[in-house]
């Protein structure tokens, strides 16, 4: 039987590529609503103004004794000045009576401030006599010790924007407004597909020549931790029909991921299922691993032709499908922490290709991990990659190279 190949002889640059791909991506516009306890990560879909003072109440900032500062004026461990204590506030109370002229309130951290009081004695420069009465030992000024009302955030005031990513903090400031839901973007629905005759689900025995499928559930991280929502459908076996009927299912969803059927053989079919229903952008890019990646439309829907090969697979995945993802879930670039060791072997590189080459850095040395494209161990076991000039041929041992962590 003859083979007829499809070699890739019009690979494009990577930059090329990512800026084909972001020309074509739209930020989500789907909003829903969520519980203050799933929103952390998610970007805000409209504007939060303020309705009320934060706190709605001038505070004790420390256990002590509420007075007027002005008759504290000159107090000292040898002339101390005297107060009555009229009243005693907790948190959760409401102060009962007001304080005059020598007078005062003992209060607890964070309980209302009584009207007259302007500050707070600590309770350690203070002390209690026989009678009840208390000896202040310290001056204080006004406000000292006091936490203002609308300190924290004032009525009117906007304290979130469109496009804001919640976190820990932001989301506790829709809780200080007594929230208990957002209004987020939606996340992006992505489906995942494998195609191959090869492929076997896990679980299932493998029949000859198969090999189990790992690309659905490496991209279903990717995508997971990304922003978005992984959507696997069932392994396509390679004909027309059914890669054909598969597309037509993931339809659906806002982006949509293959692997395999991006290479070069007679079976490589899905990018004439593609073509058929849609465009292709471009099919190989100039990169190690990774080469044989591909990308168009089909009905308006971003569509990724990621290669079989699990490292290639999930190489381009980081590159290519990470960046685009956060932008059309709207959330910021994904920026990766990086140290900058030796090289501890020498690499040949393959000229004329973007590698990303995988390493393991061991007692401050990098330390090459990639073993081949098909091995998913090059990603496992490595700690993180370094990127390869498409000029550069030889990267020497010893040389400083910029380690990309994952």
């Amino acid at each position: 039987m003859t083979t007829k190949m499809r070699p890739l002889r019009d690979t494009i640059a990577l930059d090329d590529a990512r800026a084909l791909i972001d020309d074509a991506a739209t930020p989500i516009v789907r909003i829903e609503t969520v519980p203050l306890s799933e929103a952390n990560g998610r970007a805000i879909a409209a504007d939060v103004i303020a309705p009320f003072d934060v706190p709605p109440f001038s505070r004790a900032g420390m256990d002590g004794y509420a007075v007027r500062a002005e008759d504290t004026f000159g107090a000292s461990r040898h002339e101390p000045r005297t107060f009555r204590c009229v009243d005693q506030v907790f948190t959760g109370q409401v102060p009962t009576k007001a304080v005059a002229a020598g007078e005062c309130v003992e209060i607890a951290t964070g309980a209302p401030m009584p009207e007259g009081a302007d500050a707070v004695v600590m309770v350690e420069e203070t002390e209690r006599d026989a009678s009840g009465d208390i000896h202040v030992f310290t001056p204080v000024y006004p406000r000292q010790n006091v936490g203002r009302r609308g300190a924290d955030i004032q009525t009117g005031q906007p304290v979130l924007r469109v496009g804001d990513v919640l976190n820990a903090s932001r989301v506790g400031v829709l809780a200080a407004l007594g929230l208990t839901a957002a209004q987020v973007y939606a996340r992006p629905r992505v489906a995942i597909l494998s195609t191959g005759n090869e492929i076997a689900d896990p679980g299932e025995p493998l029949g000859p020549g198969q090999i189990y499928d790992i690309n659905r559930f490496t991209l279903a991280a990717i995508v997971r931790e990304h922003g978005g929502i992984p959507e696997p459908h069932r392994t396509a076996v390679d004909t027309i029909d059914a890669l054909s009927a598969s597309i037509d299912e993931c339809l659906d969803a806002d982006l949509l991921v293959f692997s395999g059927g991006s290479s070069v053989g007679e079976r490589d079919l899905i990018l004439d299922v593609i073509s058929q229903k849609g465009e292709i952008l471009f099919h190989g890019i100039a990169v190690k691993p990774g080469k044989p990646t591909a990308f168009g439309l089909v009905g308006g829907k971003l569509v990724f032709g990621m290669p079989g090969y699990p490292t290639s697979c999930l190489s381009n995945a980081y590159m290519l499908l990470v960046p685009v993802l956060r932008r059309i879930a709207r959330l910021p670039p994904h920026s990766l922490r990086s140290v900058t060791v030796p090289l501890g072997q020498r690499v040949v590189s393959t000229t004329g290709r973007h590698q990303f080459y995988t390493v393991r850095v061991v007692d401050g040395v990098a330390l090459p991990a990639f073993k081949a494209s098909g091995d998913i161990t090059s990603m496992a076991l490595a700690d993180g990659y370094i990127e390869i000039a498409a000029q550069t041929e030889i990267v020497e041992k010893g040389e400083l190279v910029d380690v990309k962590l994952f």
